[in-house]
């Protein structure tokens, strides 16, 4: 069997809850990470913090102190290292919010399991579980540096990615968009079509399978089979404030951005930051 040890990251970048915000931001705008583990003492894990507590508590400031743990989410979800990486992985597809969980011992934080994890399969001996994730692969690229700031940008075209776009077609490989999401260190890709048309999104959540669900049947071979068909989409001329409400009250990570149908952008929350 394997378990939350074989798989997790055990080098986990973190925050102290006494930290300001602005150094969580910093650090997962730098890694390209969605939430960091928050610590006090010597790695007692005490909260998670996401972009999305740094978006809330820039709508409202008046109810924070500037400190990390004024804004984190202090009702963690964790398992122990020796938890069925089966579990783990249910836990992650259950929780849609979640895509990081903490492993702690004797209440110490000694690593992370990612979605990213779990697809890029253990880290030694194969076991029952690998039959349901993706071979390994290699690491990802070193970190991104964040997009400079645009001052006083008020629509989605203003601030969205539009160059570099990594996208993959429905009949592209599952392997193939796992390999592309962990090398760029993405949680979903756009799909779209040889004229460019937006037909979908394929996530992690999609290309992981949850173990414990009970689903029968071959997993799919191509993007075509596992993608989310009609997701929410923005235009280049969606106020910002708009598409800041769906990322902080819908969760979204990455929306992608069309113009009569076609794929022009995407806006992730670090565009937003």
């Amino acid at each position: 069997m394997i378990r939350a040890r074989d798989v997790m990251t055990r080098r986990v970048l973190t925050v102290d809850a006494e930290d300001p915000v602005e150094l969580a931001e910093r650090r997962m705008l730098k890694a390209g990470f969605s939430a960091l583990p928050v610590v006090r003492d010597i790695d007692r894990l005490v909260g998670i913090v996401s972009l999305v507590d740094v978006l809330r508590a820039r709508e409202e400031p008046t109810g924070s102190d500037g400190t990390v743990g004024g804004i984190m989410t202090d009702d963690v979800l964790s398992l122990s290292p020796t938890t069925s990486a089966a579990v783990v992985a249910h836990r992650l597809r259950s929780y849609g919010e979640l895509r990081v969980m903490p492993i702690v011992e004797r209440g110490r934080l000694v690593g992370v399991v990612t979605r990213s994890d779990l697809l890029r399969g253990p880290r030694k001996e194969p076991g029952r579980l690998a039959r349901l994730l993706r071979p390994s692969l290699p690491d990802p690229t070193p970190p991104r540096l964040p997009r400079p700031r645009v001052e006083g940008a008020r629509l989605v075209g203003e601030v969205m990615t539009r160059t570099g776009l990594v996208t993959v077609a429905p009949g592209t490989p599952c392997s193939r968009a796992v390999e592309l999401l962990l090398a760029n260190r993405f949680t979903a890709l756009p799909v779209v079509e040889p004229d460019g048309t937006l037909v979908g999104i394929v996530s992690e959540a999609d290309l992981l399978r949850d173990p414990l669900a009970g689903e029968r049947g071959v997993p799919p071979r191509t993007v075509a089979g596992a993608m989310t068909r009609s997701p929410t989409v923005l235009y280049p001329d969606t106020a910002l404030a708009q598409a800041r409400s769906l990322v902080v009250d819908r969760g979204f990570r990455v929306l992608p951005v069309v113009d009569g149908g076609r794929l022009v952008g995407v806006l992730s929350r670090s565009d937003l930051l």
